[in-house]
């Protein structure tokens, strides 16, 4: 494996055909103030899918609606790869973590269908500064905010 992939996340990386590695974007994502981090992560999500790897991204998201492993595989991506990670930095217990991080994926997996599996319009066609400046706010909110946590007391 180390010799073929360097370590165990450039080969899960490798097996799900990831558009790219969050741990050369997250850093940027990362250094936004608190109260922009719902925009950067949606500012990151539009520059991998916007960029050269959105045929690779489709046919994981595609595969995904079909294929459990498949599912398992992308949960792992951008659950654990990514949206940990930005919770991680805000101060929550785990169950709370959890529960946002789930509300956000919710929120990007719904960008990326909308915007490019169904090319849903306006969405499809809108800038990425009006993608961000439209959802940025509710992944904020469930970052941050005041908002109902699921499987959370």
């Amino acid at each position: 494996m180390h010799h073929y992939f360097g370590n165990k996340d450039k080969l899960f990386l490798a097996v799900v055909d990831a558009p790219a590695n969050p741990m050369e974007l997250l850093p940027k994502v990362l250094e936004s103030p608190k109260d922009q981090l719902g925009a950067a992560v949606v500012r990151m999500v539009l520059h991998v899918w916007d960029g050269p790897g959105r045929a690779a991204g489709l046919a994981l998201i595609r595969s995904a609606v079909s294929n459990e492993w498949t599912a398992k595989l992308l949960r792992e991506f951008l659950v654990a790869k990514i949206l940990r990670k930005v919770v991680s930095t805000l101060g929550f217990d785990p169950d709370v973590r959890a529960a946002r991080a789930s509300l956000v994926a919710s929120q990007i997996i719904g960008l990326v269908m909308a915007r490019y599996v169904l090319r849903l319009e306006p969405l499809a066609s809108a800038t990425p500064d009006e993608v961000v400046a439209a959802i940025g706010p509710t992944v904020q909110r469930y970052l941050t905010g005041d908002v109902e946590l699921p499987g959370v007391p």
